[in-house]
């Protein structure tokens, strides 16, 4: 492949491929990090272009990757470094580390070594804050999931305000069970601080859901996942957080974690302006299958993907990548191209109030990836973070 960017004299560059949404050739020029133009090429030939361009996929959950736990209490710059490189192959130019379920004094450190570890600009850039996922979720079985339940707790606002110091300030989301003693007031309370609350791991029932949409609620984490294997028909957490216009669910669309069926009603429920994709990957991805251990617990990644807590009969996470969702959910859905981004793209920049990417308009960051399109199958080849090309493969 020929590369997509071209610099001249002044330093501008510009990509030119397909665009996503109008399937057309068009030059994209990059000034100062921002997206400064993009012109149609109607002298161009399709035969000409066969690669793709589109925003920058955005990622809330990701808990690890390429060996890289983000749960590691003593995380280090270059081992977060070496797991941004990673995810930027996989297509996605911005994403939230998501430190999971653990003792107090473990969570301390954890996000005091997260913090400590942004020193490179275009990492930075990339990470507009941290999700914290428990450790305030359901301690009933199989609702907790493969967190350890040791370390399960209420909702400790005095508690969290020592996470947020030590993370300086940079938890933008916190997953919470809204059934839990307690948990009204923490979530008022984040959200009157301008941190985005997410209802997981919940056996809530409707007024619970609706109690915590009140106070300002926005979405719901991994829907359909996080849960007990076996519900109520009727009288569950997950129809009322479906009715509720006011949550945005994310789901796994890896394949795993839903069946397709599964996800067609959640789109149809929703619409595509209304869901968000996920990944929910953990340190496996990358990783030769095999058993591992993952938050204390030995755990099975298949050949296929799968990563299994086998003694608990739950998922422990996912393997697959962003981009592997986007595929999945228009060939479960049959939504365009476009909508597909805009669920792993768009709608997330919208939640996280990110006005500055999330589509292609002159004057946002310059966060784009170049891919081609085979069928079923998307391959990242070039991406930026603030047009700065941080993968290609030439």
């Amino acid at each position: 492949m020929n590369e997509n960017r071209n610099i001249d004299q002044k330093g501008t560059s510009y990509v030119e491929a397909i665009h996503y949404v109008t399937g057309r050739p068009v030059r994209i020029t990059i000034r100062d990090g921002l997206i400064h133009s993009i012109s149609d090429m109607p002298d161009k030939a399709f035969s000409d272009i066969s690669i793709y361009v589109a925003p920058g996929l955005i990622d809330n959950q990701i808990n690890g990757y390429a060996g890289i736990d983000f749960s590691k209490a003593d995380i280090t710059a270059e081992e977060i470094n070496k797991a941004a490189e990673a995810i930027w192959k996989d297509g996605v130019t911005t994403f939230l580390p998501t430190v999971i379920t653990n003792s107090h004094e473990h969570l301390l450190l954890n996000f005091k070594s997260l913090s400590d570890s942004f020193t490179d600009e275009n990492l930075r850039g990339s990470v507009p804050g941290f999700h914290l996922e428990g450790p305030y979720l359901s301690p009933e079985e199989g609702f907790y999931g493969t967190h350890p339940s040791a370390f399960v707790r209420k909702p400790d606002w005095n508690e969290f305000i020592e996470y947020q110091k030590a993370a300086r300030g940079k938890i933008i989301q916190v997953t919470v069970a809204p059934e839990l003693m307690g948990a009204d007031l923490f979530i008022e309370e984040c959200v009157r601080n301008g941190i985005i609350i997410a209802l997981g791991h919940t056996n809530a029932n409707a007024e619970k859901i609706k109690m915590a949409a009140d106070r300002g609620a926005r979405l719901s984490t991994h829907l359909g996942n996080g849960c007990a294997n076996q519900l109520h028909r009727h009288n569950n957490h997950l129809w009322p957080q479906l009715a509720e216009d006011r949550l945005v669910p994310t789901i796994i669309a890896d394949g795993h974690h839903l069946p397709k069926e599964v996800i067609q009603v959640f789109y149809k429920v929703k619409g595509s302006g209304n869901l968000i994709l996920t990944s929910d990957v953990n340190y496996l991805i990358g990783l030769p299958p095999g058993t591992y251990k993952y938050l204390g617990a030995d755990v099975v990644y298949t050949e296929d993907g799968l990563v299994k807590n086998v003694a608990r009969n739950c998922l422990a996470g996912a393997s697959q990548p962003l981009i592997r969702g986007v595929e999945n959910i228009m060939d479960y859905t049959g939504c365009s191209l476009d909508e597909a981004i805009k669920m792993a793209s768009g709608n997330v920049a919208e939640i996280y109030s990110l006005k500055d990417r999330g589509s292609l308009a002159p004057g946002l960051r310059a966060d784009l990836i170049l891919f081609s399109r085979m069928g079923k199958t998307l391959n990242i080849k070039q991406t930026y973070v603030k047009g700065v090309l941080v993968f290609s493969i030439v």
